[in-house]
């Protein structure tokens, strides 16, 4: 089998699975050393889509779950809003996508597990957050029963299927239908002291204010456990604001941003830094540019509007730069302006390196660990060093388990 790639070359299948689109990555790896510090990816995909055979029969809801089984046997496939429009492939020039399902993997053995073993091997990524691809949009869904039961279906066919067999490489912080806050705190409850569950994840393309009195609740059980809340943003054309947009760049470029800025002004505003100071809050997928502008914004207006935020005791920028935040994608044709914004956010003890992988934006280690202005001891604890104290992932060799005691990750 053949097939038309960049540049009008025809290559072979065999020549575009996972271990070869990487070889790049592989050989910055070893001239790097990257086997010498703790390498966490606190955001990676896969395609849940392509398992929901194995996804659906967990579903509770009797009446859900025919109607879901029996409309994939029909052919239907939308189970989850999809974003009309989004041709994140390049017309078939990013090959993941197109050709990721003749990828072969060793019968016996789920097939996400395998491959995730092998981009994380070329990258020299010791560990990774897994988190789903098209229930990102679980948000939009018009039946908040069907958020909740799609929920629950995913996250016991990943604690009890994915997770056990990952030998520990792959975690998760897991779908939360935050639609319904009693449904939440179920999931929270019934899964979060599983093996591999680091905390839970909102997708932040939903119009709830996360400040609803009905979640208070889920963020208490939340933080009672030691577990983790993040948010996990993306874009949407729906959205009436974008629909001015004529362009997937514009909508991608506005939208991962947008919906995080909502959420966390909501968040930062009506206090719940001071409900709930022992919550870590992780903010995905929505690149960096965005924290100094609302830092600037959000102080400038509580300067003059302070009695409308009474639950502060500090600067809204405070608030933001006790929670933590992913690389990706990160920003990195201004490296002045990227230097400025990581001494804002504290980067080096609140910033986490993330790939998304296998999206088409990823962003391999070598993002952080090339940024001249960054020390050792930042490149180390934004790579993996924070992440592992914040999970308490164990070092897989004795000069990792070092340089984590180095640099005040773990304890000697």
């Amino acid at each position: 089998m053949e097939m038309l790639a960049e540049r009008g070359r025809r290559v072979t299948v065999e020549e575009l699975n996972t271990t070869k689109l990487l070889a790049h990555a592989r050989r910055q790896a070893v001239q790097r050393k990257y086997d010498d510090m703790l390498i966490v990816d606190c955001d990676a995909h896969h395609y849940e889509n392509e398992n929901f055979d194995q996804i659906l029969p967990f579903m509770e809801n009797d009446v859900l779950r025919q109607l879901s089984i029996g409309g994939r046997a029909l052919g239907r496939r939308g189970l989850v809003p999809s974003q009309a429009g989004f041709t994140q492939d390049m017309g078939g020039r990013v090959t993941r996508y197109p050709l990721r399902s003749t990828e072969k993997t060793d019968p016996g053995r789920i097939r996400d597990v395998q491959l995730g073993e092998r981009w994380m091997d070329a990258m020299g990524v010791d560990y990774s957050c897994l988190f789903p691809t098209g229930m990102l949009n679980i948000g939009l869904h018009p039946q908040k029963e069907m958020e909740a039961d799609l929920c629950w279906a995913y996250n016991r066919w990943l604690t009890e299927k994915v997770l056990p067999e990952s030998n520990g490489r792959f975690y998760s912080a897991l779908c939360l239908p935050f639609s319904d806050p009693d449904a939440s705190l179920r999931q929270v409850e019934t899964f979060g002291h599983r093996k591999g569950v680091s905390g839970f994840m909102v997708t932040t393309v939903r119009n709830i204010q996360v400040n609803d009195n009905g979640l208070m609740k889920v963020y208490r059980a939340m933080e009672e456990r030691g577990l983790s809340l993040s948010f996990h943003s993306g874009p949407n054309w729906s959205e009436p604001v974008f629909r001015a947009c004529n362009r997937f760049l514009s909508v991608h470029a506005l939208g991962f941003s947008f919906y995080n800025i909502l959420h966390c002004t909501n968040w930062v505003i009506n206090g719940m830094g001071e409900r709930f100071p022992n919550l870590p809050v992780i903010w995905i997928e929505a690149g960096l540019a965005w924290i100094p502008f609302l830092m600037q914004r959000l102080d400038h207006e509580y300067m003059m509007r302070p009695s409308e935020a009474p639950l502060l005791k500090k600067k809204p920028s405070d608030y933001m730069r006790d929670m933590y935040y992913s690389t990706q994608p990160i920003e990195i044709q201004d490296q002045e302006a990227m230097e400025c914004t990581f001494r804002m956010m504290n980067a080096e003890t609140q910033l986490l390196y993330a790939s998304d992988y296998p999206h088409w934006d990823f962003d391999l280690p070598s993002t952080i660990y090339d940024l001249p202005f960054l020390s050792k001891k930042a490149k180390h604890n934004i790579l993996g060093g924070t992440a592992a104290r914040l999970f308490k992932l164990p070092p897989r060799n004795e000069k990792q388990r070092e340089n984590l005691v180095k640099y005040g990750n773990l304890a000697a």
